[in-house]
């Protein structure tokens, strides 16, 4: 059949579907997962990720389902203020920043799917084993997920990976291919509460070299009591310590000890922490861009293709933008060949940047770098190390790069 094989049912795989059914293109999505359900914590999606969901008519579901952001604090971990900035809509962006649980996301990606397509063309508990190609098509060799038993390989005329930063598929094609772990690793959380200040910034707090939390809130009202439900990242960077599991229930006593004394007139984060609905543990890795993503009929896309640190709410932007870019080419090339290295020569370097930033200057970089001004110590006025301007260049200078200045050419 002349369909296009997606691989994974995530963020990317989804948004890839859905772009492809937009432009009238068949596709067929394989999930390795035996059911769908709201896993996992929060993310941002950036004003541009934004624009690429609204193209596909999912923004009031998003707004609804999410937070706007009007602003964006960053602050040392005696809870100084050291930079402010509007965010979003109320930085004068066309498209809003909103703060959401990522399962959520994903179950109004998949809703919209099944929707407009039919929930028979994602087939959940299966699993990727690998590809397989002639010149004619490609072949997808599928395992039932819970039993193992093999099943008749998937044909279609491209397959496309979307199966994450452990992609099998792209393992086949670098076998030596192996996620970068620098010694920082993160522990996530949601935790109940009233509004911190006005409910609807996203705060970084402290560095990771003497630890460092992300803080914003992903649903309004949780409890019908006006309590949110606020997503909390820790970030640490430790000398050869053992690296974190993925998703995996974490433990209290690993990383609580930083943040114990951390109790400011405006948030106690110590009792932030303590009162979380749950707890996981993850490291924090990408992988070194690589030279090529597409072979033939088979190409990557997402995590799968450019696995980032998640710093700087990046992740679920690019992938739709490697979505909505590689159904831009299939849509307008007739061989599925071609198209793929046209979308690979317009998104592998751009992400490549991104990768590479995310790495040496991401967003956080501001405090990293108040912290090697002032040194590990509250100041009295911050302006004897640096300006209000140099850190907002900092702030834009990250923007530029990842595809979100005001100003510039958009992705």
């Amino acid at each position: 059949m002349d369909e296009i094989l997606i691989i994974g049912a995530g963020i990317c795989g989804l948004t890839l579907a859905l772009n492809l059914h937009k432009r009238g293109i068949p596709c067929r999505v394989f999930e390795r997962a035996p059911e769908m359900k709201e896993l996992g914590v929060g993310l941002t999606l950036l004003p541009h990720g934004m624009r690429e969901f609204t193209a596909l008519g999912l923004q009031e579901k998003l707004l609804a389902a999410g937070i706007e952001n009007s602003e964006s604090r960053f602050h040392n971990r005696f809870g100084q203020l050291i930079y402010r900035e509007p965010r979003g809509k109320a930085a004068g962006y066309e498209f809003a920043e909103v703060g959401i649980h990522r399962g959520r996301l994903q179950m109004l990606l998949y809703e919209a799917a099944c929707a407009r397509f039919g929930a028979d063309r994602i087939e959940l508990n299966r699993t990727c084993v690998g590809v397989e190609q002639d010149e004619n098509s490609a072949r997808v060799r599928l395992q039932d997920t819970i039993t193992g038993q093999t099943l008749p390989p998937a044909k279609g005329t491209l397959a496309i990976a979307c199966d994450g930063v452990n992609s099998t598929v792209r393992k086949q094609f670098y076998p030596h291919d192996a996620v970068v772990f620098t010694g920082i690793n993160t522990w996530r959380g949601v935790t109940r509460r009233k509004p911190i200040l006005d409910g609807r910034t996203y705060f970084r707090i402290g560095s990771i070299l003497t630890g460092k939390i992300v803080i914003y809130p992903i649903v309004d009202n949780v409890d019908g009591a006006g309590n949110q439900l606020i997503n909390w990242t820790t970030e640490i960077k430790r000398d050869a310590p053992r690296k974190n599991d993925w998703n995996k229930p974490g433990n209290l006593a690993d990383f609580y000890s930083i943040y114990a004394s951390w109790k400011f007139d405006w948030l106690d984060v110590a009792e932030l922490i303590r009162e979380s609905d749950t707890i996981l543990e993850y490291p924090m890795v990408d992988k070194d861009p690589i030279e090529r993503w597409t072979f033939g009929r088979v190409t990557f896309a997402g995590d799968a293709a450019h696995p980032m640190y998640p710093r700087g709410s990046n992740g679920s932007a690019q992938a739709a933008i490697d979505a909505r870019v590689l159904a831009d080419v299939l849509q307008q090339s007739a061989d599925p060949r071609e198209a793929s290295r046209a979308y690979e020569a317009e998104r592998l370097s751009a992400t490549a940047r991104v990768v590479r930033t995310n790495r040496e200057f991401p967003p956080d970089f501001i405090n990293i770098k108040v912290e090697e001004l002032v040194g590990d110590k509250p100041f009295d006025n911050l302006d004897d190390y640096i300006t209000q301007d140099e850190l907002r260049a900092l702030s834009d200078n990250y923007k530029k790069t990842a595809g979100f200045a005001l100003t510039g050419t958009q992705p």
